[in-house]
């Protein structure tokens, strides 16, 4: 075969691989049967998965990326596997069964129907776990269960300001770690209810330290408790960008996620 045969057949070869690539990975059709969105962390060959839902059907919180990319970051370092997704279609018993903990990061509004709800009751009385980040706690307002699961729903919120955060309870697997008095920016939610009768308290807010808080001297921010066979826990924090690299807030939310799903670090 001459060389400048050869070199054709080449060129020919070259477009047909660009064409298959281009198809697979850039036409809509090609990942339609894939229902998870976003990317996947397989950390050592780890057996325990996380699911991150993100879903919003109200407000958009424009750190939700920040917190995927920090919690892959942060199950990577313990070897730990983590999906990410916003279709609620995820939410069935198979499907569910597979992680060990549920991440609601910032999702606001309805966001599951009827048959999504009762798989994910379900799957919390069959001992799974359940993580609210910020916004968690406006969503899905007239799902009373739900409400129960997450320990309080959100009212209304100031400025994003500067506040002091008081240690509750340093003892804590997500609290250990913290100052007695924390100082940290964030934006402060007013709760609907005070969840401490129902919940575990680790994080309260000093109300004195900044401006547009309603709950007077008993301001709960993050607590867990136990809940129908699982285990919830929440932190009214995340809803900077800035949140996400603020090593000591990484190590309060891995706390949560380490508790709701059963972990051993």
């Amino acid at each position: 075969m001459s060389r400048k045969l050869l070199w054709g057949t080449g060129v020919v070869a070259a477009i047909v691989l660009v064409i298959a690539f281009v198809l697979f990975y850039y036409l809509p059709s090609s990942r339609s049967n894939q229902p998870l969105v976003g990317t996947v962390t397989r950390s050592n060959g780890g057996s325990t998965m996380l699911l991150i839902f993100s879903k919003t059907a109200g407000y958009r919180h424009a750190s939700i990326e920040n917190g995927i990319d920090a919690i892959h970051k942060l199950a990577a370092v313990h070897h730990v596997e983590v999906q990410a997704t916003e279709d609620s279609s995820v939410f069935t018993d198979e499907n569910l069964a597979r992680y060990q903990a549920v991440i609601f990061l910032s999702t606001t509004g309805n966001i599951l129907d009827d048959a999504q709800k009762a798989a994910f009751e379900r799957y919390i009385r069959a001992g799974g776990g359940f993580v609210g980040v910020h916004a968690a706690s406006d969503t899905e307002y007239s799902w009373t269960w739900y409400g129960q699961l997450v320990g309080s729903f959100f009212k209304n919120h100031p400025a994003i300001s500067q506040a002091t955060v008081r240690v509750e309870d340093g003892q804590n697997r997500s609290t250990s770690m913290l100052p007695k008095k924390w100082e940290r920016t964030d934006e402060w939610y007013n709760y609907r209810e005070n969840p401490r009768n129902r919940v575990h308290v680790l994080l309260t807010l000093d109300e004195s330290t900044y401006k547009g808080g309603e709950m007077g001297t008993d301001h709960p921010v993050s607590w867990y408790h136990e809940f129908e066979g699982g285990r919830a826990w929440y932190t009214g924090m995340g809803h900077t960008a800035e949140s996400f690299a603020e090593p000591l807030f990484l190590a309060h939310l891995w706390g949560g996620i380490s508790y709701a799903a059963k972990l051993e670090s």
